[in-house]
């Protein structure tokens, strides 16, 4: 029995303003990033829009091969407005379109909205657990581990399966869940998803992509076909950015 979509595109929502405060505080050598919403509220910057609109753009221009008919996304804001803007401007508005808290951010309890200073300065501890754990599995008092990221997308990739098994189907979430998406669809082990992560980070509205080779184990396989790509934003004149990590390695 098929379990997989027919194509599998998965998004970083745009640059937020969130991502400029946290580059700013960085810039500054601050501890704390200045950000007055809640995370989940937190919405895209102009520049996130642009490169939303313009991602759209590309799916409308035929060159992605096919546009989605099912969006699923993270009901944080800034991923909620991301896949909002690329299915106006994809001309897939009528997709069915669907916001799961299973894709939302992984948290990072008492170290939100700090910089790697910041941790430093106010949990040393917590910077020593994580680097004897490393980031895979460290969890920070009230947070998340990547296992816990990967615990409820395991769930979320099922439901995704019993429901649009043969279908294109775009995500929309954020950088350390498209991370962990890439873990569990290509059996990934965590020395290998690390090495991917140290080479740069998951870039705003890249396309990470995805097609079904029917005749690769039972009930075919999603096969990686392209990560990190952001020839589209370039295409349509869309400043490309990332961010740091939230957390960085102590020095």
């Amino acid at each position: 029995m098929q379990r997989w979509p027919r194509r599998l595109w998965i998004v970083r929502h745009g640059e937020s303003t969130g991502n400029v405060a946290r580059q700013a505080a960085m810039d500054a050598g601050l501890s704390e990033i200045n950000i007055d919403h809640r995370d989940i509220d937190v919405p895209l910057s102009v520049r996130g829009e642009q490169q939303a609109m313009a991602l759209g753009r590309w799916f409308k221009s035929g060159d992605a091969g096919a546009v989605p008919g099912v969006v699923v996304a993270s009901p944080y804001a800034r991923a909620r407005r991301t896949a909002e803007l690329i299915a106006a401007h994809g001309g897939f508005a009528d997709a069915e379109m669907s916001f799961d808290e299973r894709l939302r951010e992984k948290e990072f309890g008492v170290l939100d909205r700090l910089t790697a200073a910041g941790i430093l300065e106010r949990y040393p501890e917590q910077a020593r657990f994580r680097s004897l754990l490393g980031k895979f599995y460290h969890r920070p008092p009230a947070g998340e581990s990547w296992c816990d990221v990967i615990l409820r997308l395991r769930s979320l990739l099922d439901t995704v399966g019993l429901h649009h098994a043969g279908e294109d189907v775009l995500i929309v979430s954020h950088q350390v869940v498209v991370l962990c998406l890439r873990y569990i669809i290509e059996s990934l082990t965590e020395e290998e998803i690390l090495a991917i992560d140290r080479q740069g980070d998951v870039a705003n509205c890249s396309v990470t992509e995805y097609r079904l080779d029917p005749d690769a184990g039972r009930g075919g396989q999603l096969v990686l076909e392209r990560y990190n790509f952001v020839a589209p934003l370039r295409e349509e004149g869309a400043t490309v950015t990332v961010e740091p990590p939230v957390v960085s390695s102590p020095q």
